[in-house]
């Protein structure tokens, strides 16, 4: 098999470019792999113009950047969200001695469709898988930091306690937090009707009207100032298509379920690794935002983590405060190095 690599004759990777066996609802999606980075300008950090790399990991086409050469960082974005929403971050952590890993999540920005409803250990798994396929698997290999934001915070917290040896830190950014999650349709009444309106909502043409304008205006909603940061043709590469929307509201549909379950790790599987929750907050003392702070920093005492806010932020932190996030990773990363003296 053979990898279109951004990377060039540097790095070798083994990947999987063939579509990855897909549900029977879901069509057939192309993978058309391009120049990976773009400088737009002295004053704005490299975007992403394609795909790094296709891995196959648990039976899907992952789509996969990866960049630098150091400490392994992986960086796993919220829902819907998509590897160049971390374009600033990365760039960072690069220029701080970082090998920085993104990807997409199955149905998410160019990777293929989900095959199976998601769950925390699945992910976790996930994580592991992909680490593996790039060479960063087996025994002789260092810990790596996982950072998580918003609903990829349960399946980084999840690869930190299932994979305590491999996991060199933790970083929580803005991180979705159910005190008592609890479930009131059965799963597969909920992951049927996501599947029936993902396909009712592609048969209907809306991802192709209207993808990218809600993605724009959801990001905008999400910051504390600012519009969307991304490339517009990447942002209709992945949002115009009916495989994204469909990915985000199967992963929607379990978000009751992954955090129940990442709620029964936490009472058997100890987390180990130095953590950090990054929350953010846009400066205001509305009662909503200062329950939010609230709810975050009683999840940091809940695990023993540092507690940090980003301000002015919003729940996008990534594209609001690239510098802290990049500087908490760091921080949080060389704790435990520090610790070791």
């Amino acid at each position: 098999m053979t990898a279109h690599d951004p990377q060039g004759p540097h790095k070798s990777h083994k990947s999987h470019k063939s579509h990855a066996s897909q549900g029977p609802h879901e069509p057939h999606e192309p993978y058309e792999p391009y120049e990976p980075y773009a400088s737009q300008g002295p004053h704005e950090p490299p975007r992403s113009k394609g795909p790094g790399l296709f891995l196959n990991a648990g039976g899907t086409a992952l789509h996969v950047v990866v960049e630098g050469r150091g400490p392994v960082c992986v960086l796993s974005a919220g829902l819907a969200m998509a590897w160049f929403d971390w374009d600033a971050v990365a760039a960072l952590l690069v220029a701080e001695g970082r090998t920085v890993v993104r990807f997409d999540r199955p149905g998410h920005g160019l990777s293929a469709p989900a095959t199976a409803p998601p769950t925390t250990a699945g992910e976790a798994h996930r994580i592991a898988g992909l680490l593996d396929a790039l060479g960063h698997g087996g025994p002789a290999a260092a810990p790596v930091t996982v950072v998580g934001h918003s609903i990829a915070a349960f399946h980084t917290e999840g690869f930190a306690r299932l994979y305590p040896e491999r996991t060199a830190a933790l970083v929580l950014v803005d991180a979705s937090v159910e005190e008592d999650p609890r479930t009131v349709l059965p799963a597969a009444l909920r992951t049927g009707a996501a599947r029936a309106l993902g396909r009712a909502v592609t048969a209907a043409g809306l991802p192709a009207a209207l993808g990218p304008a809600a993605r724009r205006a959801t990001v905008r909603a999400s910051r504390t100032g600012g519009g969307d940061p991304a490339a517009p043709d990447l942002v209709r590469r992945c949002y115009r298509t009916g495989r994204v929307w469909r990915g985000a509201l199967l992963e929607n549909s379990r978000y009751l379920d992954m955090a129940a379950e990442l709620a029964a790790l936490r009472r058997t599987r100890p987390l180990t690794a130095p953590t950090t929750v990054l929350a953010g907050h846009d400066g205001t003392s509305g009662r909503g935002a200062l329950r939010w702070l609230g709810r975050q920093a009683d999840l940091a005492d809940g695990l023993g983590a540092r507690f940090e806010v980003a301000e002015p932020a919003g729940h996008l932190v990534m594209l609001d405060r690239p510098d802290q996030v990049a500087r908490t990773v760091v921080e949080t990363s060389e704790r435990k190095r520090r610790d070791a003296y």
